[in-house]
């Protein structure tokens, strides 16, 4: 698949919000960091996400008000619950197409933990950019980047680390 063919995206991730840009139509979908689930099935049902979790939540007995990223010590609570957002996100950024062509995903995990992020975590950030749907996953931790990077995947030296995965 030719590369300009393929949506690319970059999905920043903080506890309390996930905000994703699409670089291929220069448009930002910027949603609180919940999601409502029904898992009364074998197969959890996503009700809403982001600003409409907690309504959904509300409206179905027996289901969940999730934040997969809100926890003390990693930045990953949650990996199904997660991965879902992320999946339903990502679809929506992507928006209804005959064909859909599964993107490039530029993960940025917010923040700065002590000690930096484990390799576990690197490896639980790639796998949730992988299940939302990319066809291949990169981890930049560090500064935000600007679309003229990301679009050029020149990566700055300093001031943030890139794991290609």
């Amino acid at each position: 698949m030719r590369l300009f063919l393929q949506p690319l995206l970059c999905l920043q991730i903080a506890p309390t919000q996930v905000i994703v840009r699409n670089l291929r139509n220069n448009t930002t979908l910027t949603e609180p960091a919940e999601l409502a689930l029904d898992r009364q099935d074998k197969k959890p049902r996503v009700l809403g996400f982001g600003s409409q979790a907690g309504a959904a939540a509300a409206a179905e007995a027996g289901a969940q008000l999730l934040r997969p990223f809100a926890h003390p010590r990693s930045l990953v609570s949650d990996f199904l619950s997660a991965e879902l957002l992320l999946r339903a996100m990502v679809r929506q950024s992507l928006g209804k197409g005959l064909l859909a062509v599964s993107p490039r995903v530029v993960m940025h995990p917010m923040g700065a933990p002590e000690g930096d992020f484990t390799a576990v975590e690197l490896r639980a950030f790639r796998e949730l950019a992988l299940g939302a749907g990319a066809s291949h996953a990169q981890v930049w931790t560090g500064r935000p980047l600007t679309d003229e990077e990301l679009r050029s995947g020149r990566f700055p030296t300093q001031g943030g680390h890139l794991r290609d995965a």
